[in-house]
């Protein structure tokens, strides 16, 4: 394997080479991807740091990011920042709350710090900021719900069965 191709996980690909080298991304062609695409890393003291670069395509109609793209990366944020506590199976969003407090702009790095709050049986509350550079962007907190395996999300429908 060459340094500037990824090494690969069971959820994410490690960068090895360019801007993102020691850094992971999602090993999925999910939403998520699509949307940064967001990546994430350990940090020295066990905390997780999450980053994306602004695009022109995360831009809204006058010329910040969109957003629905700070959103997006906020909730990805959060299962990021509780990695440890969802290795079990799946989980889903049950809230996510933010405050817009600035804006960033066509190339910023947009880093995402945060905690968990609480981790109970199969409830976790987490928190965290979006920032450029020491500059707020966004804060957030969210409820993360645990699902049992077995009540993971179900298989899709056949298309051909039409609507309930």
């Amino acid at each position: 394997m060459t340094t500037d191709e990824p090494r690969r996980n069971s959820r994410s690909v490690l960068i090895e080479s360019g801007e993102w080298a020691g850094w992971r991304r999602p090993d999925r062609d999910t939403f998520d991807t699509r949307s940064g695409p967001f990546y994430h890393r350990r940090e020295p003291d066990g905390s997780i740091r999450c980053a994306f670069r602004v695009e022109r395509r995360h831009l809204n109609g006058i010329d910040v990011a969109h957003g629905g793209c700070l959103i997006t990366f906020a909730d990805h944020a959060i299962f990021m920042f509780a990695l440890d506590h969802l290795r079990e199976g799946p989980s889903v969003t049950v809230s996510l709350n933010s405050e817009f407090i600035g804006a960033a702009y066509e190339g910023d790095l947009v880093e995402a710090t945060g905690e968990v709050l609480k981790a109970g049986g199969s409830i976790l509350f987490v928190r965290g900021v979006l920032k450029v550079g020491e500059r707020p962007v966004l804060n957030f907190s969210g409820v993360i719900k645990k699902l049992k395996p077995q009540a993971a999300i179900p298989a899709p429908r056949d298309p051909g069965q039409g609507v309930d």
